[in-house]
């Protein structure tokens, strides 16, 4: 037991040497997303429709599933459809693949199961992470995914975020600062064993739309209502899950008090 204890000390040790000796280290805000917020899916799906579908599917996800987050079908077929009328259609897009890839130079992938490969920590900050940068073909970057093919499609509600970079003598120092930052925060080794610690400063003035708080909330809403898609009956497998404990755990006190009663002459 010992040794499997120094073991395992040893590999963290190393971990953490390997990290403080070159890595970059992505520091991720969690995501504020729940999925038993119906009004929070509800607006995702809004966000969902209106501002991802004009280039991403979701050919794994049907319109008809909406009703599992408390829409109508007539708010389904009124709100959200486009391109189909029919409620049993998947939510695809219009745009072929041969058109997309001609348009961007490789084809927007599907995002039925984004959530599931990424993680709604990963999501929630990669949308909060672009910021401007001239430099590249789209005009904006993101710290979370560096040179990013994708152009920031909310800039007009986030406005223009930009980086904020800032050096540090120690990885201690630079890791207290992040710690202290309470957001996305990404730690790079620099030249002379210094660390840079890069942040996105959000665009507070330069836009009319919302507040960075309501955009953080608005980016909430998107990835909760993705991480919906990645998995529909997943509220409905978990309430499964727990009656199943109830029912097991009632099972087991019978059988438990059962066998007292047979064994309380023997003893």
């Amino acid at each position: 037991m010992n040794k499997i204890a120094t073991l395992l000390a040893s590999l963290l040790l190393a971990a953490g040497t390997a990290l403080a000796s070159g890595g970059a280290d992505l520091r991720l805000d969690p995501a504020p997303v729940h999925r038993l917020d119906t009004d929070s899916l509800q607006r995702g799906a809004r966000n969902f429709v209106n501002y991802c579908m004009g280039c991403h599917s979701a050919k794994y996800m049907r319109y008809e599933r909406l009703k599992d987050i408390g829409l109508t079908e007539d708010q389904i077929r009124n709100n959200l459809m486009c391109g189909t009328d029919k409620i049993g259609s998947v939510m695809s897009v219009a745009m072929t693949p041969a058109e997309a890839k001609r348009a961007f130079g490789s084809i927007p992938p599907d995002l039925s199961v984004e959530a599931r490969v990424r993680g709604t920590d990963w999501l929630y900050n990669y949308f909060l992470a672009f910021y401007k940068d001239d430099a590249s073909a789209t005009g904006w970057n993101n710290l979370a995914f560096p040179n990013v093919g994708m152009p920031h499609v909310l800039w007009a509600l986030s406005g223009s975020p930009k980086l904020v970079t800032k050096e540090f003598e120690k990885h201690e120092e630079a890791v207290a600062a992040a710690i202290a930052v309470k957001g996305l925060v990404k730690l790079e080794p620099a030249p002379g064993g210094k660390w840079l610690m890069r942040t996105v400063q959000a665009d507070a003035g330069a836009h009319d739309r919302m507040t960075p708080i309501e955009y953080q909330g608005f980016v909430a809403d998107l990835v909760n209502f993705m991480d919906f898609v990645a998995e529909p009956t997943k509220n409905k497998r978990i309430s499964l899950g727990i009656v199943v404990l109830l029912y097991l755990g009632v099972l087991f006190t019978l059988i438990y008090a059962l066998k007292r009663s047979y064994w309380k002459d023997v003893h």
